[in-house]
């Protein structure tokens, strides 16, 4: 039987020794701007993903996504170890990480919500000086003077 919730927990806790081991103890130059995010774990508790991003120098420059993959690849048998010591389960699961692509999908959405709220002010401005077609009421009675 499958416990969600020890694996969450678990999850939780590779993601923090990972984190850990990757800025504080893994010495590869290519790992200096590689953040974890998330972890998932199965339920049998025998693999673990590692969700990370990767971060520019500055902001202008284009992350370096292969030489994070090639630097994370090689450290995976050091943060194995480093995982199965620091959570004590009998089998220590086996990683694999993923670049997780949010940042990309923000910034998309900040500018498609940018390009929306510019939509609407145009429209805004279109109707403050806009009149009605016809008459202001349309559903007025004509009346008979005879009455």
């Amino acid at each position: 039987m499958v416990d969600q919730a020890r694996a969450r927990r678990l999850a939780k806790r590779i993601s923090s020794i990972v984190a850990t081991a990757i800025e504080y103890e893994i010495k590869d130059p290519r790992l200096g701007f590689v953040t974890v995010t998330d972890a998932k774990v199965t339920g049998d508790l025998r693999e673990a993903t590692v969700y990370y991003t990767v971060l520019g120098e500055t902001l202008d420059t284009e992350p370096d996504y292969q030489g994070a993959a090639a630097g994370l690849e090689k450290a995976k048998g050091v943060l194995r170890s480093k995982v199965g010591a620091g959570t004590g389960v009998k089998f220590t699961p086996t990683l694999a990480f993923v670049l997780d692509k949010v940042p990309e999908v923000a910034k998309d959405m900040e500018e498609l919500l940018a390009r929306a709220k510019a939509a609407d002010e145009e429209v805004a401005k279109v109707a403050a000086n806009a009149r009605h077609a016809g008459d202001a009421d349309p559903y007025k009675v004509e009346r008979d003077d005879a009455e």
